[in-house]
């Protein structure tokens, strides 16, 4: 028996998959099998990118150097960052300071702002997930990513909340079917003024839960935000660093956020690292004040190497294009796949993460507190029969699709092809429930 404690991303007790290796879009099975490896949002590069490879072992040869220390490295991990994925942004772009997790980069943000404001309470979107750290747990709004316990018997025992926490709509993204409410972005966020007022911050990121970015909505937020004085975060710990098809998901509307979270695909899959991205305003508010916020491990060597590889090897290989690319491979057959399969309610997406929501159960009353597998989880069991590995986010309705930025046409025809099998089962229950949602 595993001495190890399981996390779990889902409901049920099926055994997770025994991963012994890996190469490019695929990951190598203990069994022998080797699946696509379709919804690992912190492997932008796949496995064993070579580049990435080589800079982590000229790394692994440096000192010891916590965040308290100047390392060169980490000032040019610093430096390439703005000068690579900032590039444009330089009129308000201010500083940096990494971390190792996006959750612990969003609590970072997050507590920044309260001390800034000297408010408490904290403003995101519906469906919302940041994290499970500190205020990022707070501010995760999906029910069963509480923090605390679901008892597989019934029941869940959740931590207390940090902060009071206001919600507004959420943006849509969808390219099939849609959300219930489908008024206009401006009328949808008539009440937001209300809502923002008194908050130290307004977080919103622009994937979570099946709901992408939409640049309407990113300015009519970021509108209200201002008015109330409530610190806008743009929370790109998914999107960031390639995965929207530019360096950043909020590039695509006129507005700018005072701060970015980042992390994910930052280090190119070969570290764990994050990071908090404040603007030229943030900047100017903390001098005179020591931002008493550290981590040991910030920073590190390994970690500020990976970054330096993983935007070298954006900028080289035109990956931001690829992902593009691929973006109009996917909706097109996203489409084609939803209208053949009567189970699918719902598909959303922009670069290469994408949502395929199934009719069922509303999300809003999923706790993830049962032995069962839900229809998401079984439709991804069947999908990697048939070669691929799909995500569910612990959702019991909703899969996701996040392959490697690096993924060849050939090789994306053959994930969404075991989507395709997958949903067939999905089908046969949409059926036998006589096709009610």
């Amino acid at each position: 028996m595993s001495r190890l404690l399981r996390t779990g991303l889902n409901a049920g007790d099926s055994a997770p998959l025994t991963v012994v290796g890996g190469e490019g879009v695929y990951f190598h099975l203990q069994d022998g099998r080797k699946l696509i490896d379709g919804s690992n949002t912190g492997g932008g590069l796949g496995h064993r990118h070579p580049k990435m490879v080589e800079a982590i072992r000229a790394a692994a040869d440096t000192p010891v150097v916590n965040e308290g220390w100047t390392w060169i490295g980490r000032e040019k991990a610093a430096d390439d960052l703005m000068s690579t994925a900032f590039a444009g942004e330089e009129d308000w772009v201010g500083g940096v300071r990494f971390c190792i997790s996006g959750s612990e980069a969003n609590d970072m943000a997050l507590s920044l702002c309260q001390a800034l404001s000297q408010k408490s309470a904290l403003a995101t979107r519906e469906r919302a997930y940041h994290g499970l750290v500190g205020l990022s747990r707070s501010m995760t709004v999906q029910p069963h990513w509480h923090g605390g316990l679901a008892v597989q018997a019934g029941g869940s025992r959740l931590p207390a909340p940090m902060a009071p926490v206001k919600i507004l709509p959420a943006p849509d993204g969808a390219i099939y079917g849609g959300l219930p409410d489908n008024r206009p972005t401006v009328e949808r966020l008539a009440d937001a003024g209300t809502t923002l007022a008194d908050t130290a911050a307004t977080i919103i990121d622009y994937t979570q839960g099946g709901n992408y970015y939409d640049g309407e909505y990113q300015d009519e937020v970021a509108r209200h935000a201002a008015a109330a004085k409530s610190i806008w975060i743009a929370d790109e710990v998914v999107t960031g660093a390639g995965r929207a098809g530019r360096w950043f998901a909020f590039q695509g509307a006129s507005s700018r956020p005072d701060i970015v979270t980042m992390g994910k695909s930052l280090g190119g899959g070969a570290a764990a690292v994050a990071a908090v991205v404040v603007s030229k305003k943030i900047v100017e508010q903390l001098k005179g004040a020591s931002w008493q916020n550290y981590g040991t491990l910030r920073g590190h060597p390994i970690s500020m190497a990976a970054i330096s590889a993983y935007l070298k090897v954006v900028t080289e290989e035109d990956i931001l294009a690829r992902v593009r690319t691929m973006e109009a491979y996917f909706k097109k057959r996203l489409l084609e796949i939803a209208r053949n399969h009567p189970s699918v309610s719902r598909v959303a997406g922009q670069g290469l993460h994408w949502t395929v929501e199934l009719h069922g159960p509303d999300w809003r009353n999923w706790a993830a507190d049962t032995v069962e597998n839900p229809i998401a989880s079984r439709v991804a069991a069947r999908a990697m029969e048939a070669g691929a590995v799909i995500g569910t986010s612990g959702e019991q309705t909703s899969l996701f699709l996040a392959p490697p930025l690096i993924i060849s046409e050939a090789d994306a025809e053959r994930l969404l092809e075991a989507l395709d099998h997958g949903l067939e089962l999905a089908d046969q229950e949409h059926a036998r429930s006589g096709g009610l949602n």
